[in-house]
């Protein structure tokens, strides 16, 4: 999967998407003119878990990718973020 697979939703607040991988990790990629980057029409970009059974994600800082938000991408560097979270280990269902 590759940014340009992502499918955005806009509102008041900007554009956002997100996607959940099989290791149940994922990515909320959020454009905006609140978000690191967004008025300068860069992406931002934040690991989320979701897991099985769950409705919503929770936002996750304790991954070797990143401890917070990562800021002032393109969505080439949104391609990488993104497969780099593909590629994380299964997250033990009682972390969060």
């Amino acid at each position: 999967m590759t940014f340009e697979d992502l499918k955005f939703e806009t509102d008041e607040m900007g554009e956002h998407s997100f996607h959940i991988y099989d290791n149940h990790y994922g990515v909320s990629v959020v454009r905006g003119p609140y978000t690191y980057g967004g008025r300068k029409g860069l992406y931002e970009l934040a690991v989320i878990h979701m897991p099985p059974g769950a409705t919503e994600s929770t936002l996750v800082y304790d991954t070797p990718i990143t401890g917070d938000v990562v800021g002032y991408l393109t969505p080439e560097e949104v391609t990488d973020l993104m497969k780099q979270v593909s590629e994380l280990p299964f997250r033990n269902e009682t972390e969060d």
